[in-house]
């Protein structure tokens, strides 16, 4: 599998698929049929609409779509996308509030790099962005970027990680979502021992698999039922010469594409004849639900294949982070070093991806943590992805999150007291 011509192959389908959208669409369109009035030749045009629509999607990378947010004077304030440090494989970018104060609240989301782009969440970033300033890590798409360019494992992410916090400063309150929690909580013990005065005030893991086998999923039992040479020899494929990456090898996103949906294959398949359906009555729109959602999840960018194989064999299978025994460029990383960042967890009572029970592990490695500076919630009913977008993130978690944030020096005393005008707002130090 690990050929160029195998990656082609795939990237040949998928042109393939978008053409004969295109082809069905614009013959299914054509005015002469207007004469046969024939319902077949309206799904046939839906059809034509919806697959060409799909399959184009797999290789752009969406757009952030942000523009405005209205502010506390009632105005609508310009939202600019600012690059505060380039890497090779990820950003640091800053989503500046134009004639705003700086908020007291500094967040920086860590993004997933688990096969979609950080635009998965946009829901996120728009529901903080009035109370507080909004920094995210933006991975680029492994394809894109030339083998002169090196490397990018776990150590390589996690590394990454450390020097966004160092340079956005210690005033600062880490959110990571899903994939990244592990891997964030290493980089915040990493700063811990080498750099404290670079630790950020708090940390909240969402949904991330700290121990994996402290709740078996579909995921982990996959982890689990492979060996790291079938992985290497069924998912790992060079990037092929139509792309800047050519020769790279990775984890191609339309690989990991046609994982998630067979995950789901039901569930997808009724979404898209309903979406047919719909399309062909004339009741589909350009950004109804269905477009809004498959917009986002079926833009997928391939991973650099060190960071997944070494992501599957030391995150899930040797379980380094929830035995503590992870280590960075032969460094050692204590995640028991942790003494002065708060820290919380967020897990989703239905989430099959990370189940309960994965990320609360986090705490029980915090040994050096005072007990008031940890906290947890299990969100009811919730899956996987509503504990970061959706009603349940809106209504209960990130509120929860804020108040987590002031309560610990994060953001603005005056807000956390209140909040909670019981207790004395806590100050930062």
């Amino acid at each position: 599998m690990k050929s160029m011509a195998a990656y082609d192959y795939m990237e040949s389908l998928r042109n393939t698929n978008e053409w004969l959208g295109a082809s069905a669409r614009a013959m299914a369109s054509y005015p002469v049929w207007g004469l046969v009035p024939h319902p077949m030749f309206k799904v046939m045009s839906a059809w034509g609409r919806i697959t060409e629509r799909s399959f184009a999607r797999m290789v752009i990378k969406p757009d952030w779509g942000i523009r405005t947010i209205v502010g506390a004077d009632g105005r609508d304030h310009i939202v600019r996308v600012e690059t505060e440090v380039t890497r090779p494989f990820g950003d640091l970018i800053h989503f500046h509030v134009q004639g705003r104060a700086p908020k007291a609240r500094r967040v920086l989301l860590v993004a997933p790099m688990s096969g979609h782009y950080a635009t998965l969440l946009r829901s996120t970033v728009l529901s903080l962005l009035p109370d507080c300033e909004v920094y995210i890590t933006d991975w680029h798409n492994a394809r894109d970027i030339p083998v002169s360019a090196g490397k990018f494992d776990v150590e390589d992410y996690t590394l990454y990680l450390v020097d966004f916090m160092r340079h956005l400063g210690p005033d600062l309150n880490v959110v990571a979502v899903c994939q990244p929690a592990p891997l964030t909580l290493a980089a915040t013990a990493y700063l811990a021992a080498a750099d404290p005065a670079a630790q950020p005030k708090t940390l909240t893991l969402i949904g991330g698999p700290i121990d994996p086998d402290a709740a078996a999923t579909e995921v982990t039992d996959f982890g689990r039922r492979v060996t790291m040479g079938q992985l290497e020899h069924l998912m790992i494929q060079r990037v092929g010469f139509k792309y800047a990456g050519a020769g790279r090898l990775v984890y191609p996103g339309l690989l990991q594409l046609a994982s998630f949906i067979s995950m789901n294959l039901d569930r997808h398949s009724r979404a898209f004849s309903d979406q047919i359906l719909r399309a062909a009555k004339g009741e589909a729109a350009e950004r109804d639900a269905h477009n809004r959602f498959y917009d986002e999840y079926l833009s997928v960018m391939d991973m650099t294949a060190e960071f997944y194989l070494s992501t599957v064999e030391r995150v899930f299978k040797d379980r380094d982070i929830a035995r503590n025994t992870f280590s960075v460029a032969g460094t050692p990383v204590d995640i028991g070093k942790i003494t002065e960042v708060a820290v919380k967890v967020v897990e989703g009572e239905k989430d099959d991806i990370s189940a309960p029970g994965q990320c609360l592990a986090a705490l029980a490695l915090c040994t050096g943590l005072p007990e008031a500076k940890k906290a947890s919630h299990l969100e009811p009913g919730a899956g996987h992805y509503g504990i970061f977008a959706g009603k349940s993130w809106r209504d209960n978690i990130r509120p929860l999150v804020l108040d987590f944030i002031d309560q610990n020096g994060g953001g603005d005393p005056a807000e956390a007291q209140r909040r909670s005008p019981g207790k004395p707002a806590i100050r930062a130090v």
